[in-house]
């Protein structure tokens, strides 16, 4: 079998859940591997996203490692034998992978939660907006770079269909990544998306006495099952993605403490009226 050799955050993450179904069984990769009657060696490569696994062998895997999840055990079956070629795979090769992860995440998302501080988040930017993030990238990007980043920005935009709830500071709001006519064409936009259906947008202003929680920005994505949620935050070089039980515990209450003192969405979209008249 051919080994892969750049595997998807997505391939690593039914990798890994493979992994800790094993640990919490209390085997070993080489009794695994006996149980399946493979080499200890194709059991490595599963767990490591290396190789993919047959549908039949991971139900085999998750029955003697007395998992009786149902959903889950379904979920994994549903990543494992995914086929799908999607839009960003024509990025492959000009930009990087986390770029072409993002947008897998965001293919697969049941819903996605965002705390913002200093930038309007990705899928909410306009078109100058967006340029001028990246344009501020150092070491600067070549031209090319830069259209590509944003070009891949607006199509991640132009396929999300997902329920979106974002709370985003005053900041964020306030600070110019570009010229006056960006930020005004921004907050625009963010009046605009605030009325649809399945976006949710509050604002933590700068007057909100006693308030320590708006220090991280964070992207929190809804899988199948919440055992599959993900955490995504920035890094110098792209995304890190977050996954396991103690963090995505942590994250969602973070979520939940920073919405629940934030404006309801109402009164955040006066708060950008104002904002914008400002302008």
């Amino acid at each position: 079998m051919v080994l892969r050799h750049e595997p998807t955050a997505r391939q690593l993450r039914l990798a890994t859940e493979l992994r800790r179904l094993r640990e919490a069984a209390g085997l070993k990769a080489r009794e695994a591997a006996a149980l399946l009657g493979v080499g200890s060696v194709q059991i490595s490569h599963i767990e490591s996203g290396l190789t993919g696994v047959s549908e039949e062998r991971l139900r085999r895997l998750a029955s003697h490692y007395a998992c009786t999840d149902g959903e889950f055990i379904d979920a994994l079956v549903a990543m494992a034998t995914d086929r799908t070629r999607g839009w960003w795979e024509e990025y492959r090769g000009l930009l990087p992978t986390s770029f072409l992860d993002l947008s897998e995440l965001d293919h697969n998302a049941a819903f996605q939660q965002d705390v913002a501080i200093l930038y309007v988040p990705g899928l909410l930017q306009t078109e100058d907006y967006a340029r001028a993030v990246f344009s501020s990238r150092l070491p600067e990007l070549t031209h090319t770079e830069l259209e590509l980043r944003v070009s891949h920005r607006m199509a991640r935009q132009s396929k999300i269909t997902f329920p979106h709830e974002i709370v985003i500071h005053e900041a964020a709001l306030r600070i110019r990544v570009g010229d006056r006519s960006a930020s005004r064409a921004q907050l625009a936009r963010l009046l605009e998306l605030s009325e649809a259906d399945r976006i949710t947008l509050r604002v933590i202003p700068f007057d909100l006495d006693g308030f320590a929680r708006a220090s991280s920005t964070m992207t929190y994505t809804g899988g199948p099952v919440p055992k599959l949620d993900t955490v995504a935050r920035d890094a110098p070089h792209g995304s890190v993605f977050l996954d396991s039980e103690a963090q995505l515990n942590t994250y969602r209450t973070r979520f939940h403490r920073v919405e629940a003192v934030s404006l309801e969405p109402d009164r955040s979209r006066d708060f950008i009226h104002r904002l914008a008249k400002e302008l």
